[in-house]
């Protein structure tokens, strides 16, 4: 969904023009077309402009392609996280050999593709539950602080107080992680 007078509109319904190369013509497109504007319509038109805009800073000779060995660049300017290994498996996905080049439409796929992946709110879900084998939906604090000092990319005891800090901690020391995962996971305020 997009912004415009003050409406929502669907990124399907606005133009999806994503490069120098022929548009599908009479309604039917090439199948790789296809699926990237089938996935491209989840994406707001905000998104796909801000994709467009840093695909053609890679784009070094201006056809609409950027070469795939940029790939893991180009993505981790626009804000997501690949591994090598993830970048890899895209670029298999789409039979494209890291020596190759691939086109806008391509691109949209991958990166619809990884943000879906990059879930942070389901990420944090899937570690409590996890630790939570009981599914109570309640995790102890001082169980939640070690692991988040001691397991993955190690927060400091600061760092686990301040994300802890708008936590609802009850009596017996137990924190309801969905609204700690809401608490963590919401939007900053874009002043």
């Amino acid at each position: 969904m997009t912004k415009s007078s003050g409406r929502n509109t669907p990124a399907s319904s606005m133009s999806l023009n994503p490069g120098p190369f022929t548009p599908c013509t009479g309604g039917i497109c090439p199948p790789q077309r296809q699926r990237a504007f089938d996935e491209a319509k989840f994406l707001t038109q905000d998104q796909i402009n801000g994709f467009k805009e840093c695909f053609s800073l890679y784009d070094k000779r201006q056809k609409g392609r950027i070469e795939a060995s940029d790939l893991i660049v180009v993505m981790r300017s626009l804000g997501t996280s690949p591994t090598p290994r993830e970048v890899a498996r895209h670029l298999q996905l789409h039979k494209i050999d890291v020596n190759e080049e691939l086109d806008f439409s391509t691109f949209l796929t991958i990166m619809y593709r990884q943000i879906q992946q990059e879930d942070p709110r389901n990420e944090i879900l899937l570690a409590m539950l996890m630790i939570d084998q009981q599914r109570t939906g309640f995790i102890s604090v001082a169980e939640l602080q070690a692991k988040l000092m001691n397991l993955g990319e190690k927060l400091s005891k600061e760092e686990v107080d301040n994300l802890l800090k708008n936590a609802r901690t009850g009596h017996n020391g137990l924190v309801k992680y969905e609204d700690l995962i809401q608490s963590i996971t919401l939007p900053l305020a874009d002043y």
